[in-house]
Parts: structure tokens; sequence; C-alpha cells
């Protein structure tokens, strides 16, 4: 939301939307908003209560959540996207991402996580 209020250049088109935590809602909404904006480059930030460090994801699994969603919802399967692939890696280099934002002196910790949402 922040982003949003500060802009990019000009010549980058920047689209932010709030997504609820909720299995149905996310597997409906984001093949929607990729078909519609057909993005070059995707951030999906989370908040966490429970966090104390910036986390970047270096994948996301398909399978092994057991948790509720904020409407109490949890796959039978375990499985966010039938059929989908077991991981997704970013092609982005989060370990030089981590060393970069480390190396600027800012009052915050950055770590690395293989394991997206579980």
């Amino acid at each position: 939301q922040e982003l949003e209020k500060l802009g990019l250049r000009g010549d980058v088109d920047l689209h932010v939307y709030e997504v609820p935590v909720e299995y149905q809602t996310v597997q409906r909404l984001i093949p929607a908003l990729w078909k519609k904006h057909s993005p070059q480059l995707v951030v999906h930030v989370g908040v966490s209560g429970m966090a104390t460090t910036v986390t970047l994801e270096k994948c996301g699994h398909n399978v092994g959540y057991k948790g509720l969603d904020n409407c109490r919802f949890c796959p039978g399967s375990q499985c966010c996207v039938e059929g989908g692939p077991e991981c997704i890696d970013s092609i982005i280099d989060m370990d030089t991402v981590c060393k970069r934002v480390s190396a600027l002196g800012l009052d915050v910790t950055v770590t690395i996580s293989k394991d997206a949402g579980r």
C-alpha cells in the first residue's frame, strides 16, 4: 500500500491488490489478475504478526498446508492448487538481494526461506 502511494517511475505500470488469506479466493483471484495484467514482475507481500524479520521466499510449495485460512478452511488434500507443480522457484537471486539489503546498514533484518507458507 505504501508503494502505491509513493509510485514508481513513470514508465512502470504498478497495480496493488490486497488479497485475503483464503485458499479459494487466492485460487480464483491470482490467475485472473495474471491474465488481466500479463505482468513482467509480481511481488507478493505477506504480513505476519509472528515475523521478526523480513523474509524473502526462494520458492513456494504447493503441498503440506495444514493451517486454516481466514475463513477457517483448509483443503483436505493439503494442496493449494490441485495438479499444480510441487514447487515454484523465484528467478530472483534472493541471496544477493538479502546481502545487498543487509549491506545498506538499515535497522532491518532480512532472511531467506525455502519453506513459504508452511
